[in-house]
């Protein structure tokens, strides 16, 4: 998104005002400020009115304000010139040429994003994953179908937390558990095989 300002007919050469633009190209509005500001030439005022006069435009138009916007184009194109005679030696007679100037600036930046409801979060998306178990709640009439879920999602992270990680050596709690589902196992593979022999 770019705005523009225009200041026509100032009565300042464009030679000298052009100085002053470079000054300020290509940089951050605000920082073209100040730099405006503390620059000690009759043309920096005027350049400052016209920077000033683009970031309200833009502002109008919709950007955030002026830490967003860039100087992206400044320029200066030459006016009418009035001419003016002075006298000088021997009846002569020397032009004099008041030059005007048209300044333009043009800042761009990203537009202001409009304030939209908030992106749902983790937060979010767990409720909305047990919406449908209190809506079968609902329609059932059964309470736990809520807590079950509940229970679920807590026994996996537990799961996660308790499972060793990669180059850890597992607890002597763990390794009892695992002994103890073996021996199960075991005991019932022999029980199928004694029941299918028989």
């Amino acid at each position: 998104m770019e705005a523009r300002a225009r200041a026509k007919y100032i009565r300042e050469a464009p030679r000298k005002t052009r100085l002053v633009i470079d000054l300020i190209r290509g940089k951050n509005a605000a920082e073209a400020a100040v730099i405006l500001q503390f620059t000690p030439r009759e043309a920096a005022r005027t350049v400052l009115k016209v920077l000033n006069s683009a970031v309200a435009n833009a502002v109008n138009k919709g950007a955030a304000g002026a830490e967003g916007l860039t100087v992206s184009e400044a320029f200066v194109d030459e006016g009418p010139t009035l001419k003016r005679f002075r006298p000088r030696a021997q009846g002569r007679a020397s032009r004099i040429n008041k030059r005007s100037s048209h300044i333009t600036i043009v800042v761009s930046g990203a537009e202001a994003k409009p304030k939209a409801a908030k992106k749902p979060g983790k937060a979010a998306d767990a409720a909305a994953a047990s919406k449908p178990a209190a809506s079968k709640a609902k329609a059932t009439g059964d309470k736990n179908v809520k807590t079950e879920s509940k229970k679920t999602t807590t026994k996996a992270k537990d799961a996660k937390k308790s499972a060793p990680k990669k180059g850890e050596i597992a607890s002597s709690s763990e390794k009892q558990t695992s002994r103890n589902d073996a021996s199960r196992d075991n005991a019932i593979n022999k029980e199928e095989k004694s029941g299918s022999e028989g």
